[in-house]
């Protein structure tokens, strides 16, 4: 009886404590949904971190590229977004309230993978590179390092290709001559026949990829929220670099983004071995890595002198109140 009681008892507080549950609503892009940019997110689910937060935490596909992600917020669909910098940037410069939180990716890492025919730089002149969109994080740096290596803007043409699995599919189709690829699907065209002939980060090594980004009045209002989200995305973070749970990580990876185990592996080798920042420590924000971001859209003729100061797209008080920085 009294076993029959407590079991009822716990049901009760279990379902008292879900039905208190702070919910949260994260916009995501479909084709981040369910990638390797989505890993924080994916293991502070995985784990319960939200959970253990106090948090209703849901994940959300969002169309369309990071401007949609950012209307999300306004127009009430999500609470709070993943989003790009440069986006972010542009719709703040252009009177959103929208802001940073805490990061989510840095220095992210693109091969630029070719045809095997393409063996240099100087080979893709005249040929279509996939790109991402064209103010956004990726086809900076690429047109950066492919201005590194002697190509200008005029020297290839360009067609937009959203996502890494459908510019692997321009690729692989024969459409496109070369184009950015993340993980794993760079390493399944290398494995392929395909030409790897750089690597982001050889033209920008140090940079603010994504962030989650929320509308100052709306995180005003709901601080609790933000801070317990901010926790249990720094949980998931301490969970990712830790090397005792390296076997638990490959397999989150292989459960929620469909990777085989080899890239999984090969992945985190690069990313970890040794460590190329690319993930944040605890979902801090790293001025110094907003301010190449913000040069590199001023390089790109995105932005118009004087370029604006890194702190008017960051509010820190959520990662300090949670510990974090």
């Amino acid at each position: 009886m009294r076993a029959i009681l407590a079991a009822l008892l716990c049901l009760c507080a279990c379902q008292s404590a879900a039905a208190e549950a702070i919910p949260l609503r994260y916009g995501q892009a479909y084709s981040a949904l369910r990638s390797i940019f989505a890993l924080p997110l994916l293991v502070a689910e995985r784990e319960g971190y939200f959970v253990h937060e106090g948090l209703d935490f849901s994940m959300l596909p969002v169309p369309g590229g990071g401007e949609k992600l950012i209307a999300a917020l306004h127009d009430g669909t999500a609470d709070i977004s993943h989003v790009a910098t440069p986006f972010l940037i542009q719709a703040a410069l252009a009177g959103s309230d929208a802001v940073a939180i805490a990061a989510e990716f840095n220095n992210p890492i693109y091969s630029l993978v070719a045809k095997p025919e393409n063996r240099t730089y100087a080979d893709l002149k005249g040929k279509l590179i996939g790109v991402a969109a064209e103010t956004g994080s990726i086809t900076i740096a690429i047109r950066k390092l492919l201005a590194l290596n002697g190509l200008s803007r005029d020297d290839f043409r360009t067609k937009f290709v959203d996502g890494t699995p459908d510019r692997l599919s321009c690729l692989t189709a024969g459409d496109c001559d070369a184009v950015p690829l993340g993980q794993p699907q760079d390493f399944v065209a290398m494995r392929r026949g395909f030409r790897l002939l750089g690597l982001s980060t050889e033209a920008v090594p140090e940079y603010l990829y994504t962030v989650t980004a929320v509308r100052r009045s709306w995180a005003d209002a709901n601080k609790d929220a933000i801070v317990r989200y901010v926790r249990a995305l720094s949980s998931a973070f301490k969970f990712i670099r830790d090397p005792a749970k390296r076997d638990q990580l490959i397999r989150t990876i292989v459960d929620t983004t469909g990777f085989a185990e080899a890239n999984a592996k090969l992945t985190l080798a690069l990313y970890f071995e040794p460590d190329r920042r690319v993930l944040p420590k605890l979902g801090e924000l790293n001025l110094s890595g907003m301010e190449q971001a913000i040069a590199l859209m001023g390089e790109g003729g995105i932005l118009k002198a004087p370029l604006p100061r890194a702190e008017r797209f960051v509010d820190l008080q959520y990662l300090q109140a949670a510990g974090v920085q």
